[in-house]
């Protein structure tokens, strides 16, 4: 493939030409609430960069347009950033290859407050395997289990000390063995989470690392102290403060993008990915079906860890992600594993991509490619502007113009995973409104769409019973490492009632409580239940049912028949069989949307006697067939 270089004098369409340009320019439109024509069109498309970066960095339109925030600095990182990719992604419009995990329904579980067997407030494989038949019946293909390996629970498991030993809070290694058996034997498929960014500080690995002339000090990124006790670069943690701890007895520094126990192993040495693949390798033979591969594109940083730029720092919420949310060697180290460990096994695997947009996706998870089969992309959840932890209303009509943006563009040899909550995300439906009497209308509304657009959809625990958020009280109540970081960074300059409400609008928490079928809940969680919605529960039966029925929800074409504010109106064919899906995204009734000739109503979200033909109401949903 030809190889380019863009500099200051390459276009701005030059650069939107570019996947990393493309997804950095689309980041800063999203972020500056600026539609892509302000830069598709020919006047600035035809402008170089160096002109640009004059016209941007100049006071006035620097002011009026950024806020001051982009200066030259800002164009060097992105041209250094762009420059590191030299590929382009292929899309084609063909036939679309038929795979198990494109016509799965995944249902994610968080153990730790699944289903707890023995009565100690602590969710266990022994009450997994006690709800398997209830998963089957729902209509389940695939279980993704949250991490169970041995760990100190720093951020619940995902910190991780031992990979071959299960957390005894959990189980033990025969429970595992005869949960996936039972999986097997219902038919259903289990994949795992592999988290392999990082370890936990107390793994083997990094307790030797810390040691004199260790041959595990490469395993991670550590850095002698300056004699200034001062960090080594000024990269900052997903967890609030500096992505660097002091090691006391080495008198170094060692890197941590998460918590100050989740320590960043070093992928560039080989021997780290020869001990994951052989990790891996162990997980696979024992019959596990796949991995979810934890922030996967974060495995490879840029040589000498450098200086982050401040303001792609202030853009993406993190000083010094230019140097790893997409690093020079992802592609090999990702293609390597695949080679070595899923391929061998025809195992599946999906990454934990943030910060990736859709044309780096599609570099990822291109067939041809051979990487990852599937990627989570987390741009949906939270409308442009806006992040987790602030306190404001989802708009549905942005997740409407992504989908769509995706289902066209995204290309038959790629595809989607479809979800809206996990463990990491507070509750959709408390996203969109707080009004709990709108909640079970709109849990059934996003399930139509999830279980009806083009992807794989995976179900969080809890959606089904149309979970929302909880109402916290206190910080007593919050166990998430995360809010309890960003709690104590932000109280020493804000209200504490102000930096409260941000934690309950964004916290992970409200995804972590113990599902209501547990008596027994951990003291900081007593007394916060949730009746499970059993028309939310009919729903899901019935939509999963569908969408295993008929292919046309999986395989099938996808035409927008209407995307006027608050509609959502949809076809899926395949064959002669042709859907319609009217999605009302409002919460005020709309007319419903008109078809010529025969159709059957397949399904609705609202009932028979609540109906009305010509009109959906606030959140409805219709599925009809052609006859």
């Amino acid at each position: 493939m030809k190889e380019y270089w863009l500099t200051y004098d390459s276009t701005i369409g030059e650069l939107y030409d570019n996947p990393v340009g493309h997804d950095a320019l689309a980041r800063v439109l999203l972020q500056l609430g600026l539609p892509e024509r302000f830069i598709t069109n020919r006047t600035v498309a035809n402008l170089k960069l160096r002109t640009l970066a004059n016209l941007v960095c100049g006071n006035g339109l620097r002011k009026k347009l950024t806020g001051g925030r982009f200066g030259l600095d800002f164009f060097d990182a992105l041209l250094e950033l762009v420059d590191g990719e030299k590929d382009k992604p292929a899309i084609p419009a063909g036939k679309i290859t038929p795979k198990w995990w494109k016509e799965a329904v995944f249902y994610q579980i968080y153990p730790r407050s699944f289903c707890d067997s023995n009565g100690d407030g602590i969710g266990d494989l022994q009450g997994i395997i006690s709800r398997l038949d209830y998963l089957q019946e729902l209509g389940v293909d695939a279980l993704w289990l949250s991490p169970i390996y041995d760990s100190p629970n720093d951020d619940n498991g995902y910190d991780i000390r031992d990979y071959d030993r299960i957390m005894e809070e959990f189980g033990t290694m025969e429970d595992f063995e005869r949960l996936l058996a039972e999986v097997h034997g219902r038919g259903m498929r289990l994949i795992m989470d592999l988290v392999v960014n990082h370890t936990s500080d107390e793994h083997r690995w990094y307790q030797e690392a810390k040691k004199p002339g260790s041959p595990y000090r490469d395993f991670y990124f550590f850095r002698q102290d300056n004699g200034r006790h001062t960090p080594p670069n000024n990269w900052t943690s997903f967890f609030s403060g500096p992505a660097w701890k002091y090691e006391e007895a080495c008198d170094s520094w060692a890197l941590h993008l998460f918590s100050r126990k989740q320590m960043d192993l070093n992928w560039d040495n080989p021997r780290v990915r020869e001990e994951v693949t052989a990790m891996v390798n162990r997980w696979l033979d024992r019959g596990v079906d796949g991995f979810r591969m934890d922030v996967i594109n974060y495995i490879s940083k840029k040589e000498g860890l450098p200086e982050g730029n401040e303001t792609i720092g202030a853009l993406m919420g993190y000083t010094g992600i230019e140097h790893y949310y997409y690093g020079p060697k992802l592609h090999q180290y990702l293609r390597e594993l695949q080679e070595k460990a899923f391929a061998p096994h025809g195992a599946f695997s999906v990454g934990e991509t943030p910060g990736l947009g859709m044309k780096m996706c599609q570099l990822v998870t291109g067939e041809e490619r051979r990487e990852l089969d599937m990627v989570f992309s987390f741009d949906h959840l939270e409308t442009p502007g806006h992040v987790r932890m602030e306190d404001y209303a989802y708009d549905l009509n942005y997740f409407r113009d992504y989908m769509i943006d995706w289902m066209e563009h995204y290309g038959s040899n790629c595809w989607m995973s479809l979800f809206y909550n996990n463990h990491d995300n507070p509750r959709m439906i408390s996203k969109i409104t707080r009004d709990a009497s709108r909640h079970t209308a709109l849990a059934r509304l996003l399930a139509v769409m999830q279980f009806t657009l083009k992807g794989t959809p995976f179900i969080y625990q809890g959606d089904e019973m149309g979970l929302a958020n909880y109402g916290f009280t206190s910080m007593e109540q919050i166990t998430d490492v995360e809010a309890r970081g960003y709690y104590a960074e932000h109280i020493k300059k804000e209200p504490a009632e102000k930096v409260f409400a941000t934690i309950l609008a964004g916290t992970r928490e409200h995804a972590r409580v113990m599902l209501p079928w547990n008596e027994k809940l951990p003291a900081c969680h007593a007394g916060l239940r949730q009746e499970p919605k059993e028309a939310v529960l009919s729903a899901y039966r019935k939509l999963l049912r569908l969408r295993r029925e008929e292919k046309a929800f999986i395989y099938g074409a996808f035409r927008v028949l209407d995307r006027r504010k608050d509609r959502f109106v949809y076809a899926r064919k395949l064959g002669k069989r042709v859907y319609v899906v009217d999605c009302n995204l409002g919460g005020k009734p709309c007319r419903a949307f008109s078809l010529k000739g025969k159709w059957k109503l397949v399904y609705d979200t609202v009932q028979a006697e609540e109906r009305t033909v010509r009109t959906l109401q606030g959140y409805e949903a219709r599925i009809l067939r052609r006859v």
